[in-house]
């Protein structure tokens, strides 16, 4: 009589198991987007909502992309356009999503030694402060920001080598500290230095051009490549990002009354 009760006892902790496993995704995602400040106001939404428990690995786009191959993340929340692309086209995505977007700004010491407030572009602009000597501090950590970087170099023919060139290997928020630190110039995104406002005392130099606007994506791992993902959880996130509700909540996040992102669904 015993064994009649083993067959259902299974099949229940079995779907106890399915539960658990399904309850709870990993969302790799930048330092850029965690150092904001928006996910602690946007992601417990959806949690609320759905009861599904989301864990944010706030790294470098580079490392996201990584953490995305070799399966040891559910969904993407980058901004690197090419790498997102290349990431779907390589077989280890689905899609790429549109979410939102702000802008990359370079920001420097006020007395701006290197001129870079009249500069034509942000190429020119690094072009000019590697001509004067002046100090800049990179990421250097092929996060979605760095990989900004190392382009709008290529655009101006390569980054010369000069002594004031540091790189921090570190997130957004500890690189621009650190830049401040040393009165050095650094390339942020807009959000990161609006939270970060009252404790620096570098200021805004150059934002607002074509070549620094920042789009961010939600990319969906492939789950035939990985199995291990938890597929439907993890579309379930990407459908309510891309939502009209997310896109009142990102539209709405301020820091200082400022508008740190744009959605790109009020866009359409």
């Amino acid at each position: 009589m015993r064994f009649t009760f083993i067959i259902p006892l299974i099949a229940a902790c079995a779907l106890a198991a399915c539960r658990a496993e399904t309850s709870r995704i990993r969302l790799a995602t930048t330092t850029s987007t965690q150092d904001s400040g928006l996910l602690d106001t946007l992601l417990p939404v959806f949690e609320r909502e759905s009861g599904i428990r989301v864990d944010v690995i706030a790294i470098g786009t580079g490392a996201a992309f990584r953490q995305g191959r070799d399966g040891d993340a559910d969904l993407l929340l980058v901004h690197d356009r090419t790498g997102e692309d290349r990431f779907v086209a390589d077989g280890d995505g689905t899609e790429r999503r549109d979410l939102m977007w702000n802008t990359f700004e370079i920001l420097g010491p006020a007395d701006d030694p290197a001129g870079v407030a009249s500069a034509a572009g942000a190429g020119a602009a690094l072009r000019r402060i590697a001509a004067t000597g002046a100090s800049f501090v990179s990421r250097g950590d092929d996060s979605g920001t760095h990989r900004r970087e190392k382009a709008l170099w290529e655009s101006v023919g390569g980054r010369p080598a000069w002594e004031g060139y540091r790189e921090s290997g570190q997130g957004m928020g500890a690189t621009l500290r650190i830049a401040d630190e040393m009165g050095a110039y650094v390339l942020v995104d807009r959000g990161t230095r609006l939270r970060y406002a009252q404790d620096v005392a570098l200021r805004p130099l150059l934002g607002g051009t074509a070549e620094l606007r920042n789009p961010y994506g939600v990319v969906l791992i492939d789950p035939l490549r990985h199995p291990e993902v938890r597929d439907a959880a993890a579309r379930r996130l990407a459908d309510w990002l891309v939502s009209g509700e997310a896109a009142g909540i990102i539209a709405a996040f301020r820091v200082n009354g400022e508008q740190l992102f744009h959605p790109v669904r009020a866009e359409r």
